[in-house]
């Protein structure tokens, strides 16, 4: 839609009120005299002054012939000839003629004089002068009325009505209706401020619901938290008033309390942990410890981490890695996102399996996988297996001792040194867990 700028809409409106009027006074002396030159009208000007003056000069000298009919008569011929009328009153304002009673009134067009001689005042004289031009006059006047109606209508149009609806839009927004249509304007100042506030609405409207869903968010995560510490919490609070009342009476009993009581508050700490590194990637910005790091040695420090708990369930770790793997990153967020990963692949691959980690450079990539022998993941985990605090478990139980977000923060650690990390299933069973990062030298020309 083309448009216009307010400058060039106010000039317009100006020159409108302007020309109207004139047309309409041309108009006007058209339908008139039957002709657009003006010359007619100023030669009818020179015939009124002269005449005037002859009418003038003709009383004057006649002042003693006033009362007599026939110079009255002779009077009124001519003053039919010029289209004038005349009213004369004596010293005392006492009618002395008048040539035509129906013309009275001072809104009319007169000439008013009085007649005096050798110094005594012989009376008054008023001319009606025929109708010059009031015609034109009171059309140009009707122009000028209906010229400033239509700006005024356009100003409202054009320039009012839009701000009035943007205001009314602005009160919409303010109660949560963000189903609003702003007006379309011609003027550009206007539709500059209505693209604006357009922008405005939108990014309101987008910052309105990331509030609502991370408000959502934090209400699931409250949730969440609290139902995860409250299970160990319950199992541990137990077994501890078991020990307390002197139900496990036997050695073998009491160590069995004991460890059960360990394994619950290990498993609160690798809850608490997460939920503190979740929190600190998520919400407070931190620089990383840029170095150089082998993914080999973090393969092989993570490894070493969990053998200990592969060993106690009969799984074995495997490892095929390639020389040159070398980026640039923080050596223990690395450590621990890949702990995570292979602590989610012992956690879930069954007694007797095995685990097999690969690594390799691919260009200016460094690739590694996670494979395990466990059941896989199903389409729903597919999807949301990166989510804070999701598990597959219906019931949300503990029973492989995870606390959902080791994945999550793996992901992010990943994201972080500009990487990727995806979940999938291997076509000879069991889960695929992929990634890449950026290469040493990739990675500093990308700083650079």
């Amino acid at each position: 839609m083309r448009s216009l700028r307010i400058r060039t809409f106010t000039m317009l409106c100006f020159v409108f009120i302007l020309t109207l009027p004139w047309i309409f006074f041309v108009a006007a002396h058209f339908m008139e005299t039957k002709t657009l030159s003006f010359e007619r009208g100023r030669l009818q000007n020179e015939t009124l002054q002269r005449n005037i003056s002859e009418m003038i000069q003709r009383i004057e000298s006649d002042t003693d012939q006033w009362t007599d009919p026939d110079w009255q008569d002779q009077l009124y011929s001519a003053l039919r000839e010029a289209k004038m009328d005349v009213l004369i009153q004596s010293a005392a304002d006492q009618e002395i003629y008048r040539s035509n009673p129906e013309r009275r009134g001072t809104n009319l067009s007169t000439e008013r004089f009085s007649v005096i001689q050798d110094g005594r005042l012989l009376g008054r004289v008023i001319l009606y002068l025929p109708k010059s031009n009031q015609f034109q006059v009171m059309s140009a006047f009707v122009g000028l009325l209906l010229a400033i109606f239509i700006v005024g209508m356009e100003m409202r149009r054009f320039v009012l009505k839009p701000l009035e609806k943007m205001g009314n839009a602005a009160r919409r927004i303010a109660t949560g209706d963000w189903d609003v249509r702003l007006p379309m304007s011609k003027v550009t100042e206007i539709a500059e401020v209505r693209d604006g506030f357009d922008v405005m609405v939108k990014g309101l409207e987008k910052s309105f619901r990331k509030q609502a869903e991370l408000e959502e968010e934090r209400r699931f995560v409250i949730a969440a938290v609290a139902h995860d510490l409250r299970t160990p919490l319950f199992a541990l609070r137990g077994y501890l008033d078991g020990l307390e009342q002197g139900i496990a009476q036997s050695p073998e009993k009491m160590a069995q309390y004991v460890a059960v009581c360990k394994d619950k508050s290990a498993q609160l700490d690798r809850l608490v942990e997460d939920l503190f590194t979740f929190t600190k990637m998520e919400y407070v910005e931190s620089e990383l410890n840029n170095k150089t790091v082998d993914v080999n040695q973090v393969i092989r420090n993570s490894m070493d981490s969990l053998s200990p708990l592969a060993q106690q369930k009969g799984i074995s770790i495997s490892s095929h890695v390639t020389d040159g793997c070398i980026i640039h990153g923080d050596m223990h967020l690395l450590e621990r996102a890949m702990n995570n990963l292979l602590d989610n692949a012992v956690r879930h691959t069954p007694a007797g399996g095995d685990i097999e980690v690969q690594c390799n450079k691919d260009g200016n990539k460094v690739k590694f996988t996670i494979h395990d022998s466990g059941p896989g993941f199903s389409p729903e985990e597919l999807e949301r297996v990166f989510e804070p605090l999701y598990r597959g478990e219906a019931s949300r139980s503990r029973s492989t001792g995870g606390s959902g977000l080791g994945l999550t923060i793996s992901q992010r650690i990943v994201r972080q040194h500009g990487g990727e990390l995806a979940a999938s299933n291997h076509p000879e069973g069991g889960a695929l867990l992929e990634g890449w990062l950026l290469a040493e030298s990739c990675t500093q020309l990308k700083q650079l």
